[in-house]
């Protein structure tokens, strides 16, 4: 008696038993309903005429949505929130913000800086809870970016600087309001009396100005001043020229032409108060001149000097190229630097704060110092900001990203900008396997070279 299986086919069911059978005999053929049956179509792929009840969770049609809410929550990216700001802004303001010195290839190189890295992430971390808070210049920061100085801020959108530091409050991150700022001293404090107030300055060649700007910083609750050091004279900025730009902006023929398109932003600068420096005399002309006939070119250590005897509060230099210099406003009194080549505005060919950030970061730590180290210029995503603190950058500041969402819905722009950014840090950390800033280090990034 044996059982026999079907060669190649280990899952066939044994033959029933048999006797041997006589040679003599004839063989039996086997019935034509034992061949091997022919393969089944499953059921979930045979055809069918689909049933309402199946196609009714399916359709889900939206009434489209044109408010400005809507419009800002489908941008899920700072460039997508500058494609909205380009729409409704005219080109002069616009390209303002959107552009550079010269040839524009630093801004280019700053941006590409962040482009040509890898991150080199840790696995099986606790990253359930993540903390983006961090310490800056003695108070703590809820997100490790603030928003940098910005001026004319009112001619991108009638907001300008009440939105930004509006929503640097609700965020819980610093402001900084420019010397060349659309709103005064004054009046950003009352607009966000709880929010942390930085105020930048420019050294004029006269001194009582400036000392007079910054008696006003400190009276209103100011805690940091921040000293831009790199503009000696005005950068050649092209587009500029050929928009013709002035303060405040001119209604020619071109820009009439223009505002057609825009309405929205003409009906806002027309209806509101006019645009002034709040902090300067009323000036009407280039911006180009203006800087070259206020701007301080003597400028030296010494003015620096003076700056930290006057000042009681917290001293950061912007502008700083050179590793020697970042040592050297340290020594001069400077609680902190900021790596920037003003987002590519002022020389062409400048060195990148991104690249010159680890070397920075090495020399502060052989010297012993505890001197901030912030960075600006090309941050255009949440997953650029990791990687400056990464790098040993202690916080961040941006310029054109937080504008570019003003320009696209004041301040729901502005906390807009802040949304997309704080998403995408945590989600850049927990990748990474970093719950916290401080767990963030060198060995998470790898600078690739082209």
């Amino acid at each position: 008696m044996t059982h026999t299986l079907q060669p190649g086919n280990p899952e066939a069911t044994p033959a029933p038993e048999t006797t041997d059978i006589p040679a003599t005999r004839a063989p039996v053929a086997a019935p034509a309903s034992s061949a091997a049956p022919a393969s089944k179509v499953p059921a979930a792929l045979k055809r069918r005429i689909p049933k309402y009840s199946d196609l009714a969770p399916l359709m889900q049609f939206k009434t489209p949505e044109f408010s400005k809410e809507a419009r800002l929550k489908r941008a899920s990216t700072i460039w997508e929130l500058r494609d909205i700001a380009k729409r409704r802004t005219p080109r002069a303001p616009f390209d303002y913000t959107d552009g550079a010195a010269e040839e524009e290839i630093t801004l280019r190189r700053a941006r590409e800086a962040f482009l040509d890295i890898e991150f080199r992430p840790g696995i099986l971390r606790n990253v359930s809870q993540i903390d983006l808070s961090t310490d800056i210049l003695g108070r703590t920061s809820r997100l490790p970016v603030g928003i940098a100085p910005t001026g004319f801020t009112r001619m991108m959108q009638s907001e300008g600087e009440y939105a930004g530091s509006q929503a640097a409050e609700a965020a819980g991150i610093p402001y900084t309001l420019s010397t060349m700022g659309t709103a005064s001293i004054e009046d950003v404090a009352a607009a966000a009396p709880n929010g942390r107030n930085w105020f930048q300055l420019y050294l004029w060649t006269d001194r009582d100005r400036s000392l007079e700007l910054i008696e006003r910083a400190a009276k209103a609750g100011n805690d940091t001043l921040m000293v831009t050091v790199d503009t000696a004279v005005a950068g050649a900025r092209l587009r500029d020229v050929r928009n013709g730009m002035t303060i405040p902006p001119a209604l020619t023929l071109k820009t009439v032409l223009d505002a057609s398109y825009r309405p929205a932003w003409w009906f806002n600068f027309l209806t509101h108060e006019p645009l002034t420096f709040a902090s300067l005399s009323r000036y009407t002309g280039t911006v180009a001149d203006l800087i070259n006939s206020m701007f301080d070119p003597t400028l030296t250590f010494e003015d620096l000097d003076w700056l930290r005897d006057t000042w009681k509060g917290n001293l950061v230099v912007k502008g700083i190229q050179t590793v020697e210099d970042a040592r050297r406003v340290v020594d001069h009194g400077a609680d902190g630097v900021i790596l920037s080549n003003h987002g590519g505005r002022q020389l062409d060919r400048a060195p990148i704060p991104f690249h010159l950030l680890p070397e920075v970061k090495e020399a502060f730590t052989k010297d012993n110092t505890d001197a901030a180290i912030m960075l600006d210029t090309g941050i255009m995503s949440g997953a650029d900001i990791v990687a400056a603190l990464a790098l040993g950058s202690d916080f961040t500041l941006i310029g054109r990203a937080y504008l570019y969402g003003l320009m696209a819905g004041g301040r729901a722009g502005v906390d807009r900008t802040l949304q997309i950014l704080e998403k995408d840090m945590a989600r850049t950390m927990a990748l990474l396997g970093a719950s916290r800033i401080s767990e963030l280090n060198p060995d998470h990034v790898r600078l690739l070279r082209r």
